[in-house]
């Protein structure tokens, strides 16, 4: 579908990426994988068309649609949520007016048997075909399930964009991209702006309705959970595996070590077929022998082991001064803005060595609450620091207030003080910026790289509490997984924000869940939190979060049964309630019911296409055909979800 060939890109004289050739096929869920600066979202940028590379080509196919996810950019704020995410459908609109201008051309040409003309009728015909494909669409259900599938409440669908953080904005440009279902999608880290519960939505979405993705990411569970297909870059080079990440990196180490082998093996021939040569090169009886030697030496093809990117980071905290047994002790802290309460009642104590986690859906207040501790804004209730605490805190937007104009090196040495300005080399050294890396302008480093440099700021000083707000956004998984276990070492005190299952796994030992207002605490790991929620992902976090604020309110409104009854108040629904709510509840299973029954038959509808194509059929109607019935499941499975979702809300509303 997509061809890359002779790919090359130099920055500064440097080899980025040097002859690289592959080919992105239909259906491929594509893991690009490599370290910080490696070239992966130089990648993403080139095969979206956005950047030239120094030589060589992508070559896309006209009819092949692109949708790209990049980091960071630039988002309008004059519309309301769902009025900016129905732009996804704007396509239609074009294809429509596309068609009523080519349909004028044909009734003002004559020239019926040119070869133009049947091109446009062609084309009108394609037009026609893809319109009709998309009238059977349910844009606004589609447009509901994808937003609330990312976090958003209905109520949000009116708000302004405007009123939404960088981030949650950042959600409503990926909205749109889902919803176009684009042949190709591009998404270059689409989780650092999600929660765990959006993530695990996402994955769902790309690894069963997405047609071919390429992505950057670096949560090792989701791209496990989508991926199919993992391409590393690595020193300019590439090595392509038909399999996903933890297997890659099975496959990876066994192809090193199988090179290593081979290529000791025959280092060692090499070395005696040497030495006989010299042995007996000047003896005329040994001739004859040394002359085959000679040609064998001559005719062996040198192994080579692939060249391995041994450079990584050396990260250490400084140990930590003692602190005293409680560094933070919580005693009804509440924050509220406005009318909107975050949270309410927050009661925990965290003990000196504890390493904790903080989880929830985003906007529940868990970087509010790491605010309140920091004294950065005021709060209700008591939040008392321990004796002797000394805190080292990573903002979630640590490396974005960066200053980008000034270098590396400048960077460091403007916050550095005593001996330590004596050690800033070894400290950038250390973090993977030695020699002229140092000099390089913070604006041109990747998000990783800034990250690092930020990361250096928590060394400059010993502390005994590190509070880290999504550290491991844009960074690599080797340099994941060396400031996880520098944290695990660490014998201080840590709060850690994170929505990165993988990371949190074997480095927590409490959990603290932010939702409906409250902050509950979990004794155990980040998987023995998700068994006590029993539930098997925190994909159900969101629902069972809504279900306990229903249930909340439904308590605060009802009278408890040893309370005296408010004048006038009935104990019981009557019998005309109850029957009418049984018959709401019969009226959803019903739709549930016949939704299911729906697919059913989509399903079974795609499968004769699919063997027709499988006996032989290639005529293009057929693909049309095949095309049109996956649209009916996709519209089919939809309306389940959505009726399935109805019928779980209202059943527990009713328990309540």
């Amino acid at each position: 579908m997509i061809s890359i060939n002779s790919l090359s890109v130099e920055f500064s004289a440097k080899a980025l990426f040097d002859n690289i050739n592959y080919v992105i096929n239909p259906r491929d869920k594509i893991a690009l994988v490599g370290k910080n600066g490696a070239g992966k979202s130089t990648m993403l940028k080139i095969i979206a068309g956005l950047q030239r590379p120094s030589s060589g080509s992508v070559s896309v196919p006209a009819d092949v649609t692109i949708a790209y996810l990049p980091q960071q950019m630039e988002i309008e704020d004059s519309l309301t949520v769902l009025e900016e995410v129905r732009k996804a459908f704007s396509h239609i609109d074009r294809m429509h007016a596309e068609l009523d201008r080519l349909t004028s051309e044909l009734a003002e040409r004559t020239d019926y048997e040119s070869e133009e003309y049947h091109h446009l009728i062609d084309r009108v015909t394609t037009l026609t075909e893809q319109i009709s494909i998309a009238a059977t669409e349910n844009c606004e259900a589609e447009m509901e399930k994808t937003l609330i599938g990312l976090g958003f409440e209905r109520s949000d669908f009116n708000r302004p964009t405007s009123e939404f953080s960088g981030g949650w904005r950042m959600r409503i440009e990926l909205a749109k991209l889902l919803l176009r279902r684009p042949d190709v999608l591009l998404l270059d880290e689409p989780t650092n702006h999600l929660d765990i519960e959006s993530i695990q939505w996402l994955e769902n979405f790309l690894a069963t309705k997405a047609k071919a993705v390429v992505l950057v990411s670096h949560d090792r569970a989701f791209i496990d959970n989508v991926t199919n297909r993992t391409i590393e870059i690595s020193l300019g080079k590439i090595y392509d595996y038909s399999v996903n990440y933890s297997k890659f990196v099975e496959l990876r180490r066994e192809r090193i070590e199988q090179q290593m082998r081979a290529y000791r093996n025959q280092q060692k021939q090499i070395a005696d077929t040497e030495e006989f040569i010299e042995r007996f090169r000047y003896k005329a009886t040994k001739a004859v022998q040394v002359q085959s030697r000679m040609k064998q030496l001559a005719k062996i093809e040198r192994i080579e082991v692939d060249e391995v990117d041994n450079s990584h980071l050396s990260l250490r905290f400084p140990p930590a001064p003692r602190s005293g047994d409680f560094p933070v002790i919580a005693e009804e802290v509440g924050k509220a803005y406005g009318e909107h309460q975050v949270f309410d009642h927050a009661t925990f104590t965290i003990r000196r060595g504890e390493k904790v986690a903080f989880v929830g859906k985003n906007g529940q207040g868990k970087s509010t609450l790491v605010k309140c501790i920091m004294g950065e804004i005021p709060f209700t209730g008591s939040l008392r620091i321990g004796h002797n605490v000394k805190i080292g805190y990573f903002a979630q937007n640590q490396a974005q207030l960066l200053d980008g104009e000034i270098t590396v090196f400048d960077t460091i040495d403007r916050v550095a003080v005593g001996d330590i300005r004596l050690k800033i080399r070894d400290i950038l050294g250390a973090f993977m910026f030695g020699g002229e890396a140092s000099d390089k302008k913070v604006k041109v480093l990747s998000g990783g790289e800034k990250t690092r440099l930020a990361m250096i700021k928590l060394l400059l000083e010993p502390v005994n509490l590190l509070i880290l707000d999504e550290p491991t956004n844009h960074l690599d998984m080797k340099t994941k997984d060396i400031l996880k276990q520098a944290i695990r070492d660490f014998d201080g005190t840590v709060i850690v924000v994170s929505h990165d299952r993988e990371f949190l796994d074997g480095l927590v030992s409490k959990v603290y869940e932010f939702g409906g207002g409250e902050v509950r605490e979990c004794l155990g790991g980040i998987y023995d939190f998700l068994e006590k929620k029993r539930i098997s992902s925190l994909a159900e976090l969101e629902l069972s979060t809504r279900v306990t604020e229903a249930t909340t309110r439904t308590a605060k409104e009802t009278p408890r049964k040893d309370s005296p009854k408010p004048e006038g108040s009935t104990p019981k629904l009557s019998y005309a309630e109850q029957r009418e709510r049984e018959k709401a509840l019969r009226r959803a299973r019903k739709r549930v019911e016949d939704a299911e029954a729906a697919v059913g038959c989509a399903e079974e509808a795609v499968k004769a296409v699919e063997a027709r194509i499988s006996a032989g059929e290639s005529a293009p109607e057929i693909f049309t055909e095949h095309a049109e019935a996956t649209k009916t499941l996709e519209n089919a499975m939809s309306v389940w979800e959505l009726a399935q979702i109805e019928f779980d809300e209202m059943n527990e509303r009713y328990k309540s």
